[in-house]
């Protein structure tokens, strides 16, 4: 096929003034006859995330230069969790998911582009950009904008959890937290765990829309330049072969990706983002497919916040494609990718290419070998990271990473402490309020409650406090974020502002989680053990007399999102 051959040709023969716009931003004669490829990114000073993206695209767009195409740079700066946390900033984020895939879908459709870049490194932006990608179905490559480099002592950004709650308690000066502050973030990139950002980059990859080897690399060395230049020739050859956004977002590359996510211990976000992601394909994942899943994948990464090591280690330990290595059994090799092969001719070429001994001398670095990231599958003895729980609770299900949960909290008992918003039960964990062995239960903080904000202030300051962190249970039909640890269970369904039973737990009733089982369920009142009949016809009274939250005073697009979305358990978008 003709590289110049280009989409726009016909609606220019129609229009002479959209060349003239074109080369009024300084276009040439020879410009305007190639292949229009649009680059979007989400750079912007909203975080180390987006702060280098400009950088990638640069290089993309170098790229698309030397195969014979013409870059169009387009931008939608995204935002962070946690610069959101604490305020009410942290009801848009969800819903910014929803604002950049409208955006990227309307540049979209602006020119008709013969192909499209997509940059982005962090939690909402990377599946909006995989949705907006769906929508549009061109030849498309996703970047990923790469990882941060470690804190001191290998420690994470996430360390600021348990920062902010000693020096609420005094227990630190002003000085230790600005040395915090200083090394928390050393460097461009996603924070340094496996939180939704490395998650989502991980995904991109196993669903075989990112080139291999390049999600989780580091944001500060040159790879991540030179691969982003590659995605650049990557988009013409699939503009030359028509190779689109659904030839390779098929079903059974979701399988695939949800298999790499047990494997690496994932987000629970990516079972909001990858339903959502399928909508856009004009099908329902439903998310019992990844309990299925994590029932039979063995858990290989020793990564945090479930394992011990920062996101970057995975990456030099070889990175998605050395975890795939492990799965060869389970996967299916034979879907198409963006490289225009298949996944198992991929995995073979990062085989003979050298990738795996040159990064494994990085590794070497911090006195670390392969095994210590990547536990070989023969030596695995624990399945999955992720479960899909239902009960008298949650009868449209709940979601729990497990992988993040010790071993003598799989089952728990215990009486609910009710809370209507996070803000509330944050102070009472920070005040001492909280017994060991409660339950605690925030509702009210679903996507039509308020945006379905994460609630990884509160689940900080539990981990951080000993005297509660080895026995006290959090569940909400809000979300969490991907660096939460301990037993947290989220995306209730129904939620609370819509009727659902979270609504209608009241304290001291007994709450029974059986990660095991699958389960989770009221089956105590006032403290007292019940039978299920009798917990059922009390929760049918409380429902009579129960008010709904008064949501009149919303505007704006909280207003339109709160109204719209669907179920966490459905993808949380807007319908």
């Amino acid at each position: 096929m003709n590289k110049k051959t280009q989409k726009a040709k016909k609606i220019r023969e129609i229009w002479a003034q959209s060349d003239a716009l074109r080369m009024g931003m300084g276009w040439t004669e020879d410009d305007i006859e190639k292949p229009l490829i649009m680059v979007n990114d989400v750079f912007g000073e909203s975080h180390p995330g987006s702060i280098h993206l400009d950088k990638l695209t640069k290089e993309i767009n170098t790229g698309i230069t030397e195969n014979g195409g013409k870059p169009v740079d387009f931008h939608i700066t995204d935002i962070c969790d946690g610069i959101a946390q604490g305020h009410n900033g942290m009801n848009y984020i969800l819903l910014s998911r929803e604002i950049i895939a409208d955006m990227v879908e309307i540049h979209g459709n602006v020119h008709p582009w013969d192909g499209m870049v997509l940059v982005s490194s962090c939690d909402k932006s990377i599946p909006a950009h995989l949705i907006a990608a769906a929508r549009l179905d061109i030849p498309t490559v996703f970047v990923p904008g790469g990882t941060m480099r470690p804190g001191p002592y290998m420690t994470t950004s996430g360390k600021g959890g348990e920062i902010t709650l000693q020096k609420k308690q005094n227990k630190i000066n002003d000085f230790e937290v600005m040395q915090y502050k200083k090394t928390g973030c050393p460097s461009c990139g996603a924070c340094q765990f496996l939180g939704t950002a490395n998650t989502m980059q991980a995904l991109s990859e196993a669903l075989g829309l990112s080139l291999p080897t390049t999600a989780l690399s580091s944001a500060t060395m040159i790879d991540i330049q030179q691969t982003s230049r590659m995605a650049g020739k990557a988009v013409m050859r699939l503009k030359e072969k028509n190779i689109k956004v659904s030839d390779i977002l098929t079903k059974e590359a979701f399988e695939n990706a949800i298999i790499v996510h047990a494997a690496i211990g994932g987000s629970t976000n990516a079972m909001i983002h990858l339903p959502a992601l399928a909508h856009a394909l004009g099908w329902e994942l439903d998310v019992k497919k990844f309990d299925e899943i994590n029932k039979k994948i063995p858990h290989l990464c020793n990564v945090a916040p479930s394992g011990r090591y920062p996101a970057e280690t995975l990456w030099f330990a070889g990175g998605i494609p050395a975890v795939q290595e492990e799965l060869r059994e389970y996967l299916n090799l034979d879907v198409i990718t963006v490289t225009g092969n298949t996944l198992g001719e991929n995995l073979d070429a990062v085989k003979s290419s050298g990738f795996y001994e040159r990064n494994i001398g990085y590794l070497a670095n911090y006195g670390l070998k392969k095994s210590d990231i990547i536990t070989p599958i023969n030596e695995s003895n624990e399945k999955g990271s992720v479960a899909v729980l239902e009960g008298n609770i949650a009868p449209d299900g709940a979601v729990i990473k497990y992988s993040a949960v010790s071993e003598d909290m799989m089952y728990h008992v215990g009486k609910a402490k009710v809370f209507n918003c996070e803000e509330d039960c944050n102070q009472a964990v920070v005040d001492g309020n909280v017994d060991p062995g409660d339950v605690l239960v925030i509702r009210y903080e679903g996507p039509r409650g308020s945006g379905m904000p994460e609630m990884y202030m509160t689940t900080e300051a539990i981990m951080s406090d000993p005297r509660i962190n080895s026995s006290t249970v959090l569940i909400t039909d809000g979300r969490y974020s991907g660096a939460t640890r301990g037993p947290c269970v989220g995306h209730i369904s129904p939620e609370g502002v819509t009727g659902g039973p979270i609504a209608f737990i009241e304290d001291e009733d007994l709450i029974e989680l059986d990660i095991n089982n699958r389960t989770i369920n009221i089956v105590g009142i006032k403290g007292k053990k019940v039978d299920k009949y009798e917990v059922e016809s009390i929760m049918k009274e409380r429902k009579k007399k129960w008010t709904p939250p008064n949501l009149s005073n919303r505007k704006g697009i909280f207003k339109k999102y709160t109204e719209s979305a669907t179920s966490g358990m459905k993808g949380a978008y807007m319908k």
